[in-house]
């Protein structure tokens, strides 16, 4: 496309501008009319955005917001677009505040009294979700797990009794191993590796975590992965097993019989004590 300047006149607010995550012919007509209208772009990577501005023929301003600036952003866009101006915002790619930056912009206009509003349009999370072929309604977003150890176990125990589909981002290179903690923790679910979303290597691999796991233990996939792992009403394990599997796994990694009743519980939905005496046997077995 050749280089476009325009005269789109747009209401002073902010515009949080969902991008594609793969295949650039998923940016709405919407999107491109509003970057074409407004005073700068402000963006997580200012090297990606250009390849997209350059794309679609359009030049502006570009500033990064990211996050370890985004705080800071926050206030200087809200002024800006208290002083007339319209601004956009995008991330590197899919719906800003999604495991983005987004939040804390939104959070500052509202801090500020600035106008904002949000332009629909690519997610990965969604598009995994479909693709998985696992059930959607009252599916739970869990984004990154964290990578600390307890903070990671605890996180895994909160989400893990959900009902509904569990969909994560992961790193390729971590695959294999976030599969085989998550069977270890939540049992052997069923659970669907999307990948390269919209791309031209597109794929979907339906499995269950174990066989994920053992699938790219020597060889990660490539590319962008989404993890969409059945919730807990998929499981027909009896509690109690899962309760003893769960507690050799932690036992097994020296967590302390107290944190391994703590989380055994949660996901398995059993009493406190009950989770405490099952690990208090499995310590004393070793």
């Amino acid at each position: 496309m050749s280089d476009i300047e325009t005269t789109v006149q747009l209401e002073p607010m902010l515009y949080l501008c969902a991008t594609p995550i793969g295949n650039l012919s998923d940016i709405t007509l919407r999107t491109i009319d509003t970057l074409k209208g407004v005073s700068a772009v402000y963006c997580e990577d200012t090297r990606r955005t250009r390849e997209l501005m350059t794309h679609l023929g359009i030049k502006k301003p570009l500033i990064a917001c990211h996050e370890h600036n985004e705080r800071q952003r926050a206030e200087e866009i809200a002024e800006r677009v208290l002083s007339g101006e319209a601004i956009a915002f995008v991330s590197d790619a899919g719906m800003p505040g999604i495991s983005d930056p987004g939040e804390a912009l939104v959070a500052g206009c509202i801090a500020a009294g600035a106008k904002y509003t949000v332009l629909p349009g690519a997610s990965a999370p969604l598009t995994a979700l479909v693709m998985s072929g696992l059930p959607t309604r009252n599916a739970c977003f869990v984004g990154f797990l964290p990578r600390d150890g307890k903070k990671r176990r605890e996180a895994i125990a909160e989400i893990g009794a959900h009902k509904g589909t569990l969909i994560f981002y992961e790193s390729p290179l971590r695959i294999a191993a976030t599969a085989k903690e998550l069977a270890a923790m939540l049992g052997d679910r069923q659970c669907a590796l999307v990948r390269e979303l919209t791309k031209k290597f597109e794929q979907v691999v339906r499995c269950t975590l174990s066989g994920l796991a053992d699938m790219y233990a020597d060889t990660p996939p490539k590319g962008e992965c989404v993890m969409v792992v059945a919730g807990a009403e998929e499981q027909g394990e009896n509690a109690a097993t899962r309760a003893e599997d769960m507690a050799r796994e932690l036992i097994g990694r020296g967590v302390s019989v107290k944190d391994a009743a703590k989380q055994i519980s949660a996901l398995c939905d059993i009493a406190r004590n009950e989770a405490y005496a099952i690990a208090g046997r499995i310590k004393n077995e070793e």
